[in-house]
């Protein structure tokens, strides 16, 4: 297994509508708009994205950012802002994370800005970062973690062509203490 830190990974994805792109010092003040404007349906599934329940503030999101693009450079992480060609505004963000490189396999995670939903951004970046996974990863499988009743991202995963392989019952708390289901999708090579 080559060592992960000596891979040369593209910096950039780009797709007919997306620049996507690691974030980088400066972005944090644009990525906090689009948390704000999105963090009541974020907040919906606070398993899945535990770092949404502090309070955002620009700091945080330059925090987020800069950590981020250590992260990826170390390739701990592999996390994209979603840039919209047409706008330059952050659309959304989608990540590879938590990736075993001696399988190697990873996972797809992912989140729309609220007033761009159902434009297909998501799932057209999802797409991209698929192949950006299999092709310079070299993944032989990816996956894909949501809550069962997030439907929006199963929609996702299932345009992307990602198999449901089963449901974890009663594997997580929702913030009110509910018991909730988790659903893995996965693709493979």
């Amino acid at each position: 297994m080559t060592n992960p830190i000596l891979l040369d990974l593209p910096a950039a994805i780009e797709t007919e509508r997306l620049l996507m792109r690691p974030p980088q010092a400066g972005d944090g003040p644009m990525l906090h708009l689009a948390l704000v404007e999105s963090i009541e349906a974020l907040r919906r599934f606070l398993s899945s994205l535990s770092w949404v329940a502090a309070e955002q503030t620009v700091e945080s999101a330059e925090a987020f950012c800069r950590n981020a693009q250590a992260n990826f450079l170390a390739r701990k992480d592999l996390p994209f802002l979603l840039f919209e060609k047409a706008t330059g505004e952050i659309v959304g963000a989608t990540g590879l994370h938590r990736t075993e490189w001696t399988v190697p396999k990873t996972e797809i995670g992912y989140w729309g800005r609220v007033s761009r939903a159902g434009q297909g951004l998501v799932s057209e970046a999802v797409a991209a970062i698929s192949q950006y996974a299999f092709h310079h990863l070299k993944a032989e499988r990816i996956e894909i973690v949501t809550d069962e009743e997030n439907t929006a991202s199963r929609r996702v995963a299932e345009r992307c062509q990602f198999v449901l392989e089963g449901v974890l019952r009663q594997e997580r708390r929702a913030p009110d203490g509910s018991l909730r289901n988790t659903c893995i999708y996965a693709r493979l090579r």
